[in-house]
């Protein structure tokens, strides 16, 4: 066994993207294959944004009937629901909120520094990065890096736009 961690190939690539419903499985492939940037594990990763995106508007019914009674939120949400609007509609708002919120997130990993700080200060600040591992847990030494500009890219595509 090697201690040098092997992408999978092209082939085995694009059989992952699919698997994972990436919308252009070939084209992904084909970028981590020729360009070695882990794209395999930045679509999953971003995968699991999107389910946790679009979990706002699939529960939309449940999570709106939970808020109503309890939580800081329950005289909007019941506010909002006597004046007509529905629960899918309230859980298509929640959506578009963390859909903002993580690309926010997202935004940040790539580059913590916003200004808020004296420039000195900043330039002193630890910044994190998120890594890819292999399949047993070992580092590979690829960083996934500006995730923000691919979140739009891998957002699912499917009957409700969410994934399925």
């Amino acid at each position: 066994m090697t201690d040098i961690y092997e992408p999978p190939g092209p082939a085995e690539l694009v059989g992952l993207f699919e698997a994972l419903g990436a919308g252009d499985a070939v084209g992904w492939a084909e970028s981590e294959a020729e360009e070695d940037i882990p794209q395999l594990a930045r679509f999953r990763f971003l995968r699991m944004v999107w389910q946790d995106i679009d979990a706002w508007s699939a529960a939309a019914p449940g999570w709106a009937e939970a808020r109503r009674e309890d939580g800081p939120a329950g005289a909007a949400v019941e506010r909002a629901l006597r004046l007509g609007l529905t629960p899918a509609e309230l859980g298509e708002i929640a959506r578009e909120i963390a859909k903002e919120t993580a690309f926010g997130l997202l935004h940040g990993l790539a580059g913590p520094t916003d200004g808020d700080l004296p420039p000195a200060t900043e330039a002193r600040l630890p910044g994190w990065c998120l890594a890819e591992l292999s399949p047993d847990g070992r580092p590979t030494g690829r960083v996934l890096r500006a995730l923000h500009e691919d979140l739009d890219e891998a957002e699912p595509q499917g009957p409700a736009g969410g994934i399925a």
